[in-house]
């Protein structure tokens, strides 16, 4: 035997033989990732597979490798998780556990908090004019824009609809990345925002919603929102199911299930799917820097635009509206909603504004959702 080619080709099935700096640097950004997860504790369930994704697709690119790339009958691991998320199964099937999980009580106990959740989406409008200025066709800068709503499952949703694969890997990412950071980018625009004397505004608390209300909600919306915008059906559709297995109080099994297991199976075959589209080659490019530039954008307009009219309303009111409540606009449930809240703590410890919070926080879920249809709409796409 000869020992030296013996070692020659043990050395040459080493990941070592093929690895390129962008996927050294890929490897840092994924422990990276890993760290703000763990130690930090930034979004550890969303953070955690996606960085394992990241990780392993530069060290194994031959694990989304499709049946032809990789030259047989079967492709690698991770690209038969990464065919349910371009199917829209695992983005429609995280929504109806979020429905399972939302109590939307607070945004039927006070309507008027809709139009903040609202006004939040003006971050995704907003982005997408700018990826127009910045060279991205129309598709492109749709998909990329509702990054702004802090919402994963729409932006993979959004993007596969419109064909626009070749830049989902860092639309996901920084997607899910900002729903990480949201403690770290919205209270700094909500500070600049607003003053003092509006922050410590306590709200009166919410009246009772009825059983009934809370079973209505879900039809009621699905009905009118998926005959106005029937290509939202996979989205709305699947989280006011998810809600209405929760408010009807007689499948407790279903709602437990979408909301417990199926939810965190999803979260792990999107996320390390999600993750490993951020191969080296896919991820290392000026587009991919003008992706997380304008998610970043689309995310800090909608923050403002948020709070902005939560300012209009506390106005309007006679100063009865916080306007921080307004921040929460954005989809990442219940993140932006506590954040609402501990900012407003920093001013009054004693202040309670989470469950108001919560009205524009679930109404951002449903926004983005139009948004994303509106987008569909637009570019003829079913």
């Amino acid at each position: 035997m000869d020992l030296g080619a013996t070692f020659s080709n043990l050395l040459g099935q080493t990941a070592f033989a093929s690895l390129t700096v962008g996927n050294f640097i890929m490897i840092a950004v994924a422990f990276l990732f890993l760290y703000l997860a763990i130690k930090k504790g930034f979004e550890p369930l969303l953070l955690i597979p996606i960085a394992f994704g990241m990780l392993l697709v530069n060290i194994y690119p031959d694990i989304m490798y499709s049946p032809e790339e990789a030259g047989g009958e079967t492709g690698g691991l991770l690209w038969y998780f990464f065919k349910l998320d371009e199917w829209t199964i695992l983005p429609s099937l995280i929504f109806m556990g979020v429905g399972a999980q939302t109590d939307f009580a607070p945004l039927i106990a006070n309507p008027k908090t809709f139009l903040m959740g609202a006004a939040a989406q003006f971050g995704i409008y907003a982005a997408y004019f700018v990826a127009i200025l910045l060279g991205f066709n129309g598709k492109a800068a749709a998909a990329i824009s509702i990054i702004g709503g802090a919402d994963g499952p729409t932006s993979i949703f959004l993007a596969n609809k419109l064909g626009e694969t070749a830049i989902l890997g860092p639309i996901a990412v920084a997607a899910y990345s900002y729903m990480a950071l949201v403690p770290i980018i919205q209270p700094p625009i909500m500070r600049a925002m607003t003053t003092p004397k509006e922050r410590a505004v306590r709200m009166d608390a919410l009246r009772p919603v009825s059983k009934l209300e809370k079973i209505l909600f879900p039809i009621v919306v699905t009905t009118v929102v998926c005959l106005i915008l029937p290509t939202t059906a996979p989205l709305v559709g699947m989280l006011m199911l998810g809600n209405l297995f929760k408010e009807s109080g007689v499948v407790k099994q279903l709602q437990e299930t979408a909301a417990n297991a199926l939810m965190f199976i999803v979260v792990i075959l999107l996320g390390t799917s999600v993750g490993a589209t951020t191969s080296a080659e896919a991820f290392l490019n000026m587009d991919t820097i003008k992706i997380v530039a304008l998610g970043l954008i689309a995310f800090a307009f909608g923050t403002a635009a948020g709070v902005f009219l939560g300012k209009i309303m506390y106005k309007l009111s006679g100063g009865k509206i916080n306007p921080l409540i307004g921040s929460a606009g954005v989809s990442a449930v219940p993140m932006a909603a506590r954040v609402s809240q501990k900012v407003g703590a920093e001013t009054d410890p004693t202040n309670f504004l989470l469950m108001h919070a919560m009205g524009p926080n679930v109404a951002g879920v449903i926004g983005t959702a139009v948004a994303a249809g509106t987008f569909m709409a637009v570019f003829g796409v079913k």
